[in-house]
């Protein structure tokens, strides 16, 4: 038995050496990252959802990870469930409902934590979206993070094609404070599939600062930082407004500043030291005024200067502004010449077209 699973590791880490030697020497062109799988076809974070991504040609997919009651990594958008799940409907779980704090505010859901890993897998995944496809709610499973490793490890063997992956760490805080840290456990799951080198086709993105900073001091796997954003005004500036104000690590540390401090010249430095990539809402890189874009070209110049890439998300075909007139494309070109590395899209094929 020990035989067996020696060989069955050495063959993993076989595989993922040359799969990371083979993403190393690939030249670069923009990220298309398959948002929680291919969402806006399949619902979100599940096999099929991910299987789909990978045959519309996407070179990542992207994991969000939370915990559950008994220590376990699965993947969900947020630690709640009832948007995508059918939690609601089952009638042995309607005592898990409550109101938790989670980054400063009361909500009312059914907690992830709440739920052990076994109970979790009774449940079926749903649509988030009312006005996306809802044929294929109750059909798929809810997905460990391992699952996910797994099937890119497999999609690399079947196709020969690097298929990466993007795990989100949500909520660090919230986690934490619950005794159920995410971070090291991610970290641990990586170095069994091998994936722990700054080559490897992995990369960790956090809304949070504090986690990013200690995992620099635990990993070489690229890092990325999400700056997030609330809305925008009649002239496209930027509108914060909490939780989307500032990382909630900021809020624990009564740090001053939000945001927009992130993206200046001096918050991409502080970035710079830590992480490998930036990843500002769209909407800080193209916004509108008058039904026309701005195009903030100075902040991609500015994370470039500083050896940061600069990814963007989230692509939607169906949630276009109106100037695009319905051509998704044209959005994605519009964000690939101004220098944008990558982007997570719900319609992978869309992105894949953009590029080629």
């Amino acid at each position: 038995m020990h035989l067996t699973r020696r060989r069955l590791i050495g063959a993993a880490a076989a595989t993922m050496a040359s799969a990371t030697l083979a993403y190393a020497a690939t030249p670069r062109k923009p990220l298309i990252v398959g948002h929680r799988g291919a969402a806006g076809y399949l619902p979100e974070h599940t096999i099929p959802g991910y299987e789909l991504a990978i045959k519309m040609g996407a070179d990542f997919i992207e994991p969000d990870v939370v915990a559950t009651s008994d220590g376990h990594l699965i993947v969900r958008h947020e630690p709640l469930l009832s948007v995508t799940t059918d939690v609601a409907e089952r009638s042995e779980f309607a005592d898990r409902k409550r109101t938790r704090t989670l980054d400063g505010i009361e909500t009312t859901d059914f907690f992830t934590c709440d739920f052990t890993l076994a109970e979790i897998k009774t449940l079926r995944a749903k649509q988030a979206f009312a006005d996306r496809d809802q044929s294929h709610n109750g059909q798929y499973g809810i997905v460990t993070l391992q699952e996910v490793i797994d099937l890119a490890q497999a999609k690399t063997r079947q196709t020969g094609r690097v298929i990466g992956i993007y795990p989100e760490v949500k909520h660090s805080t919230f986690h934490r404070e619950l005794g159920l840290p995410v971070e090291d456990k991610l970290l641990d799951m990586l170095r069994q599939a091998g994936m722990e080198a700054k080559s490897s086709p992995v990369i960790i993105q956090s809304f949070e600062t504090a986690n990013l900073k200690y995992l620099r001091t635990k990993t070489q796997v690229r890092l990325m930082q999400l700056v997030d954003g609330s809305d925008t005004d009649a002239k496209g500036d930027m509108v914060l407004t909490p939780p989307s104000d500032k990382p909630y690590d900021w809020v624990m540390a009564g740090r001053a500043g939000n945001n927009l401090d992130q993206l200046t010249p001096r918050g991409l430095a502080d970035i710079a030291a830590y992480a490998d990539i930036v990843a500002p809402w769209k909407r800080y890189l193209i916004s509108f005024s008058d039904g026309k874009p701005r195009l903030n070209h100075k902040l991609v110049e500015d994370a470039h200067a500083l050896g940061l890439q600069v990814h963007t998300w989230t692509m939607r075909n169906d949630r276009l502004d109106p100037f695009y007139h319905g051509d998704a494309v044209a959005e994605y070109r519009q964000l690939f010449a101004m220098g944008v590395d990558g982007v997570f899209t719900d319609f992978p094929d869309t992105g894949v077209k953009a590029r080629a």
